[in-house]
C-alpha cells in the first residue's frame, strides 16, 4: 500500500493508481521534467494569485497554516497547498477555503497525467508522483478565483517542483534541521559542506528576485549562507533578530521598523507553534501584495487549526480505549520535532509512548529527548511503510519494548493510569485520525 493510493472515489482511485505507478527515474534531479509538464499544461504557475511560499526542516505546514488563517481572518479567499495528507490525498489541495472535491481532482491528475505522456506532445516525460500532484495543484490555483496562495514546499526548496514559480509575494523559511539527508546532501562540491549550511542553500534557493526572504534566526554558518542564497538570488533578507523579533511569553510580542505587536498565543499546543506564528506574522508584515490587520493577525492565530501536531485527540474508538486520559498525537519524526515534543510534554503528565517510525528514521530523535519522561515503550507498524522493528527501538531506551500489530492493540494493552503520546510518522498519524473518526476537513 502507498500512502496516496487511497480514495473512496473511483474517478479519484483510478488516478491514484496511476500515481502510485510512477517512479523518479534514477539519478534525475532538476526542475526540467516539471517545468516541460507545466508547459504542456500552459504554464499554470505563471497565471496565479500572488503567492506565499514556505520551506523549512520543520514548521513550514504550521506557518502555511497560520498564513492561510490570517489571511481568511481579513477575508480573502486562499488556496493552500500542503504535504504530506493525512487520511485523504485531497488534503494536498485546499481552494478557496475548501479542499478539493473529488470530481475536480480527478480531472485535473487525469489531465497532467495524459499531458506527460501524450505522444503529440512529445515523449514521456516520465513525471514522478511530486510533479504531478504539483502541476495538478497549479492548475487548480489557476482555474479557481482567490485572493492568494500559500504554498508550501515538499523536501528542500532548490529543486522541489513547486520552486518553478517565477515570483513569489513573500518566501518564508521555518526552522532548519537535519532530516532527509540523502536527498539533501547528495555529495556537490559546488555546494556547502557543512550539513547544515547545505541545508539552509537548499531551502532558502526558493528566494526570488526582489521578492522578500522572511527567516527566523540560524546557527551563524547557516544563517550566513542563508544571506548569502538571498543576495545571489537579488532577493532582500528580513531575518529574525535583525528586520524583526519576536518576545513570547503570555503573548507573543512582534516588533519591527513598523511597530509592535501584541498578539495572542496560538490555540496549537506547543511553544514553537508561537515561534511559527511569528514568521508568519512577519511574512505578512514585510510584503505588499496584500494588506493584513492586526486584529486579523490576532484572529487568526487563535483560530488556526493544524492535524497531527501535537494535536490532543478527541472522543472516539481509540481514545476510548483509555477512558479519562489525554491522548496526545504528533507525526515527529526528527530531532527538531522530538526536542519540541518534548519541551510541551515537560509540563505534562509523563506519557505512555506507542511509535511507528520508518526504518530510515533514527528513533533517538523522538526518544532521547522524552527520556525518562516515557512511562511505556510499544512500537507499532508505520501504515504501507518499512518500519523500525522492536529491537531497534530497545537500543534507544532503558524501558522494555513491546510490539503490537496496530495502535488500537497497543492502546488496549496499556496499564490503567497514565497519558498516552502516539508519534514517530505523519503515516502512523493519519491511520490514528482515521481509525479516531477525525479526517482532516
Amino acid at each position: 500500500m502507498k500512502d496516496f493510493a487511497i480514495s473512496e472515489d473511483p474517478a479519484v482511485q483510478a488516478q491514484l493508481d496511476r500515481l502510485g505507478a510512477l517512479s523518479l527515474p534514477q539519478g534525475r534531479l532538476g526542475l526540467d521534467t516539471v517545468r516541460e509538464l507545466c508547459r504542456r499544461l500552459g504554464n499554470p504557475q505563471d497565471r496565479l494569485p500572488p503567492v506565499f511560499h514556505v520551506a523549512g526542516t520543520n514548521g513550514k505546514g504550521s506557518t502555511c497554516t497560520y498564513l492561510r488563517f490570517m489571511l481568511e481572518a481579513q477575508g480573502l479567499k486562499v488556496h493552500t497547498a500542503t504535504k504530506p495528507h493525512l487520511v485523504r490525498y485531497n488534503e494536498r489541495i485546499r481552494l478557496a477555503g475548501e479542499l478539493i472535491s473529488d470530481d475536480l481532482l480527478a480531472d485535473l491528475l487525469k489531465e497532467a497525467l495524459d499531458a506527460a505522456s501524450n505522444p503529440d506532445l512529445g515523449p514521456d516525460l516520465e513525471p514522478s508522483f511530486f510533479e504531478v500532484t504539483t502541476a495538478a495543484l497549479f492548475l487548480a490555483f489557476a482555474r479557481v478565483p482567490a485572493d492568494v496562495c500559500v504554498i508550501e514546499t515538499g523536501l528542500g526548496g532548490r529543486l522541489d517542483a513547486t520552486n518553478i514559480l517565477a515570483a513569489s509575494a513573500c518566501s518564508g523559511l521555518a526552522t532548519l534541521g537535519l532530516d532527509h539527508e540523502a536527498f539533501l546532501l547528495s555529495p556537490d562540491p559546488a555546494l556547502p559542506q557543512e550539513p547544515l549550511a547545505r541545508i539552509a542553500f537548499e531551502k532558502a534557493s526558493i528566494a526570488k528576485p526582489g521578492c522578500p526572504l522572511v527567516t527566523l534566526s540560524y546557527p551563524t554558518l547557516a544563517m550566513e549562507t542563508v544571506r548569502a542564497t538571498a543576495q545571489a538570488h537579488e532577493a532582500p533578507l528580513f531575518a529574525r533578530g535583525q528586520a524583526w523579533d519576536a518576545r513570547i511569553d503570555d503573548a507573543i510580542h512582534y516588533h519591527d521598523a513598523r511597530g509592535t505587536l501584541m498578539l495572542p498565543l496560538p490555540t496549537l499546543a506547543g511553544t514553537h507553534q508561537a515561534e511559527n506564528a511569528a514568521l508568519a506574522v512577519a511574512m505578512l508584515r514585510h510584503q505588499s501584495a496584500v494588506a493584513i490587520t492586526p486584529e486579523a493577525m490576532a484572529a487568526g492565530i487563535r483560530a488556526a487549526r493544524w492535524p497531527a501536531r501535537l494535536q490532543r485527540l478527541g472522543e472516539g474508538p481509540l481514545t476510548a480505549r483509555v477512558p479519562g486520559r489525554t491522548v496526545w498525537l504528533d507525526g515527529g519524526h526528527n530531532p527538531d520535532a522530538g526536542l519540541a515534543i518534548a519541551r510541551h510534554l515537560a509540563a505534562q503528565p509523563p506519557v505512555h509512548v506507542i511509535i511507528g517510525m520508518l526504518a530510515n528514521k533514527d528513533p533517538s530523535a523522538i526518544l532521547g529527548p522524552l527520556g525518562t519522561h516515557a512511562l511505556s515503550i510499544s512500537v507499532v507498524p508505520a501504515p504501507g511503510h518499512d518500519a523500525h522493528r522492536p529491537e531497534d527501538l530497545a537500543a534507544h531506551s532503558a524501558l522494555p519494548v513491546r510490539s503490537f500489530a496496530d495502535v488500537d492493540q497497543a492502546l488496549a494493552a496499556l496499564p490503567t493510569q497514565g497519558d498516552v503520546l502516539i508519534v514517530g510518522s505523519l503515516y502512523l498519524a493519519g491511520d490514528v485520525l482515521r481509525r479516531n473518526g477525525e479526517v482532516p476537513d
